[in-house]
């Protein structure tokens, strides 16, 4: 391991462990709630029409290598500038995608595995600008903002992988995606989500992550990071975009293969339409991957991004963006694809009341969807700025979420009838060890959220969330 790797706190990290075990623990023995809004008819149907549409309509396949491979070994058939694959090629190309995606932390400890019942978490990337806590200010994002944002991520414990939110401005295009990398990396132990521009950066990138590991063999054995990439709407495969993909595959290290898609202009209005012409698209990038080299781990999902046609403004906000996200997860899960969906992301220019009432719907939504994977958190200005603020509200949603996703128990045990037996006649339930045992887990406790009594809180200064937030901020990143 590189020797610049942050100072940690094994207390802290017990912590954060106990923290993780407890909602492990918690999913396993209870009955949770569940939000389902693709049934196995639903999922068969998109299924139908995402065949459909790559055998009758086709992909542009730019990558020149892969397109004469497709015709010439695959029955693939050349139709103009489109190549149109078989149902039995589709089929057989999902058939060898692994059923999970595991990420690991520096020390090797497995940090995320989407088979998992318990949500994973992960900010967005590469925003145009910052918000910054500090000044209020709007502003371009810097390197220092994003070694700030690595070690947020490191402290935060609902927080399971490091992201960028934003770009630094000021590092050259040609240097960026590595020198992003490199901030990540030195700042946080848990795994990265990375974002690449072509091969050739790709493989900078990668090399200073196989520097970090010990080697470009040990990439594979306990991945460290995931790259997003996708096709171009409507149903283009770049060349950089296949490059990417074979690169991935030989590697074995995990990649996101999904588009962003734009209803009404660069695919359907409909959601449904979004869904299935979105998923055509990284089927596609995924029937590519999986002829490199079956059985490397993909994952995929939905950036059906709705616009708001009277401004033509994203609306990451919006319960669109959640509908579409999430029915393209339940589809995916129903053909064997892992799959992430974005939330705790918002519209709102600042972080404000809206920013707030959004984000803590979609994760709500998200967490009672049994999403796996969740990402975007952190998200201001429908994904073009970056909060830490946002991110760090993020975090205590997620406790909450979570708990109310897992549901209740119940059972003998937590019936309790025997407990009622022996504490109700002298009202003893708070000294009874029943409780003693399970005061820490039974319930959700916040970090952020003001439950004190009114004349005690205003005692203490009477802070509003916001305030709160950007104290906690300065107090671990100074």
């Amino acid at each position: 391991m590189a020797n610049s790797e942050p100072n940690r706190s094994t207390s802290r990290r017990k912590k954060v462990q106990r923290q993780i075990e407890s909602r492990q623990q918690s999913t396993k023995l209870t009955q949770g709630l569940s939000l389902e809004l693709v049934d196995s008819t639903a999922a068969e149907q998109i299924h139908d029409a995402v065949k459909k549409i790559l055998w009758t309509v086709g992909v542009i396949v730019e990558h020149t290598a892969t397109r004469r491979e497709l015709i010439k070994n695959h029955q693939c058939v050349e139709d103009g500038e489109y190549i149109r694959l078989t149902p039995d090629l589709v089929e057989r190309a999902l058939a060898t995608v692994p059923g999970k995606i595991l990420l690991y932390d520096a020390a090797g400890d497995l940090q995320v595995d989407t088979s998992s019942k318990v949500s994973s978490y992960c900010p967005g990337h590469n925003c145009v600008r910052i918000l910054d806590f500090r000044t209020g200010e709007l502003r371009p994002c810097r390197l220092e903002d994003i070694r700030e944002t690595a070690r947020l991520c490191e402290q935060l414990p609902n927080i399971d992988m490091v992201c960028s939110l934003g770009y630094p401005s000021e590092v050259p295009p040609e240097d960026e995606v590595v020198e992003t990398t490199r901030a990540m990396y030195e700042n946080c132990t848990k795994p990265a989500a990375l974002l690449a521009h072509d091969d050739e950066i790709q493989k900078r990138m990668m090399t200073v992550i196989a520097d970090r590991v010990g080697g470009w063999n040990r990439l594979a054995d306990k991945p460290v990071s995931i790259e997003l990439m996708g096709p171009i709407s409507p149903l283009r495969l770049p060349d950089e975009l296949c490059a990417r993909l074979i690169n991935c595959a030989r590697w074995r290290v995990p990649v996101v293969c999904y588009p962003a898609t734009f209803p009404g202009m660069s695919c359907p209005i409909s959601i449904a339409g979004a869904i299935a012409q979105s998923s055509a698209e990284a089927i596609a990038g995924i029937v590519i991957h999986q002829l490199t080299e079956p059985g490397a781990p993909v994952l995929s999902g939905s950036a059906v991004l709705p616009m708001d046609l009277r401004q033509a403004n994203l609306a990451y906000g919006s319960p669109e963006y959640m509908l579409s996200g999430l029915g393209a997860g339940e589809y995916f899960r129903h053909i064997g694809v892992p799959s992430w969906v974005g939330a705790g992301c918002t519209d709102s220019h600042q972080f404000d009341a809206q920013a707030a009432a959004e984000a803590g719907a979609n994760l709500a939504v998200a967490a009672m969807a049994k999403t796996s994977f969740v990402h975007n958190l952190g998200f201001l200005s429908g994904g073009r700025t970056g909060s830490l603020e946002m991110l760090m509200l993020c975090d205590e949603m997620v406790g909450w979420t979570s708990k109310m996703a897992n549901g209740l128990t119940v059972d003998a045990e937590s019936l309790a009838v025997e407990v009622i037996e022996r504490a109700a006649p002298g009202n003893e339930f708070l000294t009874d060890l029943h409780t003693q045992d399970r005061y820490l887990t039974e319930n959700w406790y916040p970090n952020l959220c003001e439950r004190s009594d009114a004349e005690a809180w205003l005692e203490t200064g009477g802070a509003d969330m916001q305030e709160r937030i950007r104290q906690r901020l300065r107090d671990l990143l100074g």
